[in-house]
């Protein structure tokens, strides 16, 4: 066996130099000043910062990681004095870039046996993040991600409906995306340079709404001291979201047609028209079509608003996309608290995938957000969970060990008792076809 001593001799300090100039990591040191006391080359590559730049300043100055605020690793090594491996969160690069990163951290100790600071390795993973991306393109538009056959049929249209100038009607119920979905239009349109605004329709009361929209000039009313541009004119060239425009009023409505035919609108207390070039997305909870018959929604508007119509499936009919949001909300978190959770047990996938969500997934967000603090690493557990996600809330059938056929029981099992058993209704509650609900009975053994 070759003597690796006999080629480079001992292993002095210039050697170790050497070594840590040429490795693909960044390292850094600190005292117990905080402050950096070596920085290598790699370390210089990731951030952007020389060398000359870092030593003597505090690690957190040169790194402004989210893991500094929170949850340092290094700070973690400094008082428990034992190492922490693969931590992961980001830091902001000298161009303001948010960079991925997972960090180790140990003490750093001299020739003598004694703690003089600390050493911290970090590897940058965003050629990994973008990879990752590349290979779910086929479910993914911007921060929309699905597997479901409606969702695909969306994503496969977005392009044209994004080139195109049109008015876009969104519908979808509470926490299916809508005004993610509004952004990735605008953010692959010609516009995409420009704002994009998104205000709730019925968060405020007509006159406000229309302050807020068409702005005012000074003196309109009391409290107006000076003018005030509204939406139409902060978002020219954008788009404008104008989210729940289900919920106006008819004399709300009217003022807003106007705009779409005109192009140009009168700010509150104000003599002349100005000329505004936005686009407009539309987006409800409700079924507009079913306002006109009430005639509590204008039938001009809503076919000026309904030029492209969207809609949004709840997430009770595309339980695939479960495993992926989770997935991408473990993700998210992890970055955003600096933590390195790998994912969920099966029962909690299987719990999760038994239950409606009538919140969609803003709700599952919210779950797993819940369990982000009572779960410190590994994988989330069932006790992570809020406590109306209990065990007996569940799958309670034949679907023995198996979580996702006991899922698919009791979705299926669900579907047909808020329909009195009628299968043709819980068929329509799911999204498929009625033979398709019954190829599924059949495949799952189910007996009704």
């Amino acid at each position: 066996m070759i003597n690796p001593k006999k080629i480079f001799g001992p292993l002095t300090e210039d050697t170790t130099k050497v070594i840590l100039e040429s490795i693909s990591d960044g390292v850094f040191t600190i005292d117990y000043n905080w402050e950096i006391t070596s920085f290598n080359r790699a370390a210089e590559e990731i951030t952007g910062i020389s060398r000359r730049e870092a030593m003597g300043r505090h690690c957190w100055e040169v790194f402004r990681s989210n893991m500094c605020e929170e949850d340092c690793a290094l700070k973690k090594t400094m008082e428990q004095g034992k190492p922490f491996i693969n931590s992961s969160g980001y830091i902001i690069s000298s161009e303001k870039k948010k960079i991925p990163v997972t960090v180790s951290t140990s003490l750093l100790i001299d020739k003598k046996g004694d703690v003089i600071g600390g050493v911290e390795t970090f590897r940058d993973h965003s050629l990994v993040e973008q990879l990752r991306k590349e290979l779910t393109t086929a479910f993914r538009v911007e921060d929309i991600i699905s597997n479901s056959d409606a969702m695909k049929k969306i994503f496969s249209i977005l392009p044209q409906v994004a080139d195109s100038d049109s008015s876009v009607l969104i519908e979808g119920e509470t926490g299916t995306g809508k005004e993610l979905l509004a952004r990735a239009i605008h953010n692959m349109s010609p516009r995409k340079n420009k704002p994009f605004i998104a205000i709730n329709c019925g968060a405020l009361p007509d006159t406000l709404l229309e302050s807020e929209l068409f702005g005012y000039k000074k003196g309109a009313f009391t409290h107006a001291v000076k003018d005030k541009p509204g939406q139409f004119s902060l978002a020219d060239g954008g788009t404008l979201l104008l989210d729940e425009i289900g919920d106006t009023s008819p004399a709300f409505q009217v003022s807003l047609l106007r705009v779409l035919q005109e192009h140009e609108f009168t700010p509150l207390g104000g003599l002349e028209k100005e000329k505004t070039n936005v686009r407009i997305i539309a987006a409800t909870n409700t079924d507009l079509s079913k306002l006109v018959a009430r005639q509590t929604f204008r039938q001009d508007l809503y076919y000026r608003i309904n030029v492209i119509r969207i809609f949004l499936p709840p997430l009770r009919q595309r339980m695939e996309d479960i495993p992926l949001l989770v997935e991408q909300f473990v993700q998210k978190l992890n970055m955003r608290q600096g933590k390195s959770i790998h994912g969920v047990e099966a029962p909690v996938l299987q719990t999760l995938m038994s239950q409606n969500f009538p919140g969609n997934i803003r709700e599952l967000e919210n779950i797993i957000e819940h369990a982000f603090v009572l779960c410190s690493e590994g994988h989330i557990k069932m006790s992570h969970l809020p406590g109306w996600l209990t065990p007996d809330s569940g799958p309670n059938d034949d679907g023995g060990n198996d979580p996702v056929k006991a899922a698919q029981i009791k979705r299926i099992n669900d579907a047909l008792s808020r329909h009195n058993f009628s299968r043709s209704a819980a068929a329509k509650d799911l999204g498929i076809h009625k033979s398709t609900l019954f190829r599924q009975i059949k495949k799952l053994g189910m007996t009704l």
